[in-house]
Order: C-alpha cells, then structure tokens, then sequence
C-alpha cells in the first residue's frame, strides 16, 4: 500500500472539515453563542 500515515496538520484540517469549521468570524460567534447558551445538564444526586 502506498497511503502515508497523514501528519497532525492533515489530521486537523480533516477534523476541521468534517465539524464544518471556517474563517467566517460572524458565523464563529453564531455557533459560540448557540453552544453558550446551552444550559448545563442537571447533576444526579448519588
């Protein structure tokens, strides 16, 4: 086989890519405030 082992960059471009990340600065702070906003899961009292 000829498939090289892919270095971290290529690791973190393709994990990049598959989580549909980019450079839009206004489309970064939309997904931040959605996951901010997120209300923590309550906590099980054991």
């Amino acid at each position: 086989m000829t498939d090289e082992p892919k270095s971290q960059l290529d690791k973190f471009k393709e994990a990049a890519r598959e989580l549909e990340c980019d450079d839009d600065e206004d489309r970064f702070k939309k997904r931040l405030r959605a996951l901010a906003s997120q209300k923590p899961a309550e906590k099980r009292k054991d």
